[in-house]
């Protein structure tokens, strides 16, 4: 078939109304450019139509693809398009970002990994920022550790002439001190270091390596404290469940709280029930001794075990527990032995492992004074010497015991009399050390005494030998602790020689029977 031309002549726009020019019903004013079949079924032709379609709609997407980044100066920002464009943009960087941080947080320190890239919104534009724009946070990049690993050669150096750097080097042992850090607990708090070049000395790396280990170690123990030890004013779990069984059982009515605190125990006050067995009384208030089951705070407290005949084969310095609950059976046996000699003392209800129930000294939960904190008359102080002289010579001769901690703070002033308390630690004469304790104890009774004006009140070597019923004939202090050194010596010597040893501690209160 012949081509056919395809024309459309303008008709002849003559003179009329001007709104017959503007009419939508009249033809075209622009003629069309004539072009054969072939060129219109051409896929280049289409191609360009489209192209120039595409530029007449979007003409300021082009112009800003081929331009530089947009930013609020070099961009007109009264088109609609663009300001949304700029919304979109600073979208997807916020949304890149919190990518980053979550990857960051999911992958750690572990060594596989994984990767948000593919759900990442690249803009175009933003493919000519700079990476400083991006804080390294966002990164998996560690200031602390080089992009490469560098290892030391076997010479031990790098570089040459001036610029030799050696393995001691100390900017280098500095940086590797600092990223060490990162082995330490996650308990030890070694502060944020993060941009800044921090560079550790030795010296101060293994201070601080040795401060973490101890501080490891130490909140291991405390934990261990708190869970198997008493501690001050309170309890642990073990004790606590001993407390409810006397409560439950009606040994005890009822404990009401704390009333004293001590380097060895802490003790507790109660109001006392019926008895569990017959013919033995539960007096009306009670005070419960919780002895210490650590041995931080008296911790010379083994020498006044070990060393007594009565408990130096059950003595084990291992177990902190056992030591406890032996302390608690001598006390209970010292009280036994001063309550059958009437030296006025608290009465012993109940032990059990390391709590021991006594009677209470006092009135209505509030326990006597001591002899310190009780102002009394010259009478009442003469009085008061005379009974406690009274009571050391009986304390040694009848019960054969020393207290080894007398003083005016283990006596109570009651019902116008002195009750002594606390002898937990109280040894026979027989110890080691028996006679040392004696003149320790005459020592402190002595100068309270003279200070509180008692003119019959004697010095401490008379009141030793008034006590004791040696006659040691020293001028001075010095000679007479010689002596007494000697005949300890000479006591401790014939123990070991003829193998002397207690018998069963049976008979409380009566003189020690020794067997050959």
């Amino acid at each position: 078939m012949d081509s056919v031309g395809v024309a459309a002549a303008a008709p002849d726009a003559g003179p009329g109304p001007a709104w017959q020019s503007k009419c939508p019903w009249g033809a075209p004013s622009t003629t069309s450019i004539s072009c054969s079949l072939a060129d219109v079924m051409s896929e280049q032709l289409a191609k360009e139509l489209q192209l120039e379609e595409e530029n007449a709609a979007f003409p300021e997407v082009v112009a800003a693809a081929e331009g530089p980044f947009i930013t609020g100066e070099n961009i007109d920002t009264s088109s609609d398009l663009m300001l949304a464009q700029m919304l979109q943009m600073e979208f997807d960087r916020e949304y890149d970002a919190q990518l980053r941080r979550e990857e960051k947080k999911i992958n750690g320190d572990s060594k596989v990994s994984i990767s948000f890239e593919n759900y990442r919104k690249v803009h175009p534009y933003d493919s000519d920022s700079s990476e400083d724009e991006v804080d390294w946070q966002d990164t998996r990049h560690d200031p602390y550790r080089a992009d490469k690993p560098t290892t030391t050669p076997r010479r031990g150096f790098i570089g040459k002439g001036k610029d030799i750097t050696t393995k001691h080097d100390e900017v280098v042992c500095g940086r590797k001190n600092t990223a060490r850090m990162e082995n330490f607990a996650p308990e030890f708090q070694v502060g944020d270091g993060i941009g800044m070049d921090l560079k550790l000395s030795n010296q101060v790396f293994n201070a601080l390596k040795q401060h973490a280990y101890s501080e490891e170690r130490r909140s291991a123990r405390l934990h261990e404290k708190k869970e198997h030890s008493t501690a001050e004013k309170a309890v642990d779990p073990k004790t606590r469940l001993l407390l409810y069984k006397m409560v439950n059982s009606g040994m005890l009515e009822t404990i009401t709280g704390c009333i004293s605190t001590g380097k060895e125990s802490v003790v507790f006050h109660a109001y006392g029930g019926k008895s569990a067995t017959e013919g033995k009384v539960i007096p009306p208030e009670c005070a419960i001794k919780v002895f210490k089951t650590t041995l931080n705070e008296f911790k010379n407290r083994d020498k006044y075990i070990k060393d007594d005949y009565r408990f130096k084969d059950r003595f084990s310095k291992l177990n902190p527990r056992k030591i406890i609950r032996m302390w608690a059976e001598k006390e209970m046996h010292n009280l036994t032995r001063m309550q059958n000699a009437g030296i006025p003392c608290p009465q012993v209800v109940i032990l059990k492992k390391h709590v021991l129930v006594m009677s209470f000294i006092g009135q209505d939960q509030i326990p006597a004074p001591k002899l310190k904190d009780v102002t009394l008359s010259n009478e009442d102080m003469k009085k008061a010497y005379f009974q406690i002289l009274n009571m050391m010579q009986q304390l040694y001769r009848e019960c054969n015991l020393v207290h080894a901690d007398l003083s005016e703070y283990n006596m109570l002033w009651h019902d116008g009399k002195v009750w002594l308390i606390d002898v937990s630690q109280s040894v026979e004469p027989t110890h080691p050390h028996g006679l040392e304790f004696l003149f320790r104890d005459c020592r402190n009774v002595s100068q309270f005494f003279q200070k509180g004006g008692v003119a019959e009140a004697l010095n401490e070597r008379e009141l030793f030998n008034a006590v004791s019923g040696l006659n040691i004939t020293a001028d001075n202090e010095v000679d007479f602790q010689a002596e007494i050194e000697a005949l300890e010596k000479m006591n401790e010597d014939h123990v070991q020689n003829h193998g002397k040893k207690l018998s069963t501690f049976s008979s409380d209160g009566d003189p020690p029977i020794y067997d050959e």
